[in-house]
């Protein structure tokens, strides 16, 4: 049996993190077989707009906010990957506009091969980024499985009249992000084994910073469209947007935060290949300046993993609301704007 401490969890993965997700055009693809969910009008999100998390009227006044999210290691340290998890899947609650309440376990692990405290140290860990969110842990599931896989199911609560989605972007907007992006192409260099030891604390920390802060200086301002940048890459999530709200995007590549080292890593090859499908799925969504190579459209489409909001808001309320947000310790910086022009596409700037 593998002892604790012993084993790098990301060597029993083929993929880590949410670049283990199912590509943007395998998904749709399958989506498309299924039937149309029945109508219900208590459903306020639902599958349409490929938001964030689902959103249930339960009341006039009180609406659920559900979501799940899982995934394979995307660093080594247990407890680490406890917390990756644990912040990745309340951060779609955030999204929405909602306060997450409970959680519960999902827990795939090869209980014969690694030792039990491998295990606990991932649950110490998620229980312990719950409790700094105010989370209530409820239960769980498990199954014995040959790679390791942690996640959770999240349930928050939201007003039906505050909810936000992804769909609510209007021209004239502008577009904030909390943090910074190119965690998968990182990630994907901590499993070759190049990076040292403060690039991966400074990994770590990236992704498991709660959203909270943002969310709650949020709650301050008329917010027309959020989404939590994760598996899609900041692109893709963009373009969601784009096409839910029926609006264009421009986004300056030289305003986006990018982790340091993620430039000269992608150009030694280390690019995931769910940010490649994320680029591919992108063709003709997504139009890139002549001037700007390769390493760069997949660095802007990246795979992350417990990324921060994507937020549009309106232009009068965008420079205090960044510096309301800087003031508060998120890492956010105004990236791009919503436009009425070239409706449901994303155009890029140097």
């Amino acid at each position: 049996m593998t002892q604790s401490g012993s084993v790098k969890l990301t060597s029993l993965s083929s993929k880590g993190g949410c670049g283990c997700k199912i590509g943007p055009a395998d998904l749709s693809e399958v989506m498309r077989m299924l039937p149309p969910a029945k109508h219900d009008p208590n459903l306020l999100v639902g599958l349409d707009t490929s938001d964030d998390a689902g959103v249930y009227r339960i009341t006039d006044d009180l609406a659920i906010v559900q979501t799940l999210d899982f995934f394979t290691p995307i660093v080594d340290d247990p407890y680490a990957f406890g917390q990756v998890a644990a912040t990745n899947a309340i951060s779609d609650i955030y999204a929405m506009g909602g306060t997450p309440i409970t959680a519960l376990n999902i827990v795939a692990f090869p209980i014969a091969t690694l030792e039990k405290s491998i295990l606990a140290d991932i649950l110490r860990g998620a229980a312990d980024k719950l409790q700094e969110a105010g989370v209530t842990l409820v239960g769980g599931h498990s199954i014995d499985d040959q790679e390791p896989k942690f996640g959770l199911a999240v349930t928050g609560t939201v007003h039906p009249d505050k909810i936000r989605t992804n769909a609510g972007a209007k021209a004239g907007d502008r577009l904030i992000l909390t943090k910074p992006i190119g965690v998968g192409i990182l990630s994907s260099s901590l499993k070759k084994g190049l990076l040292h030891d403060e690039e991966i604390a400074d990994l770590t920390k990236v992704m498991t910073t709660l959203n909270k802060k943002a969310a709650e200086t949020m709650a301050h301002y008329e917010i027309h469209a959020c989404t939590d940048v994760t598996g899609f890459g900041l692109l893709g999530h963009a373009s969601e947007m784009a096409k839910g709200s029926g609006v264009g995007l421009h986004i300056r590549k030289n305003q986006v935060p990018v982790l340091k080292r993620v430039r000269e890593l992608a150009e030694q090859g280390v690019i995931p290949g769910g940010t490649k499908n994320n680029f591919a799925h992108l063709e003709g969504s997504v139009t890139f300046p002549e001037s700007m190579d390769q390493v760069d459209q997949w660095i802007l489409c990246d795979a992350v993993t417990s990324g921060g909001l994507l937020i549009s808001v309106g232009s009068h309320e965008s420079e205090q609301l960044l510096s309301d947000l800087k003031r508060n310790g998120v890492e956010a910086s105004l990236i791009g704007e919503v436009t009425a022009d070239h409706p449901g596409h994303v155009k890029i700037a140097n």
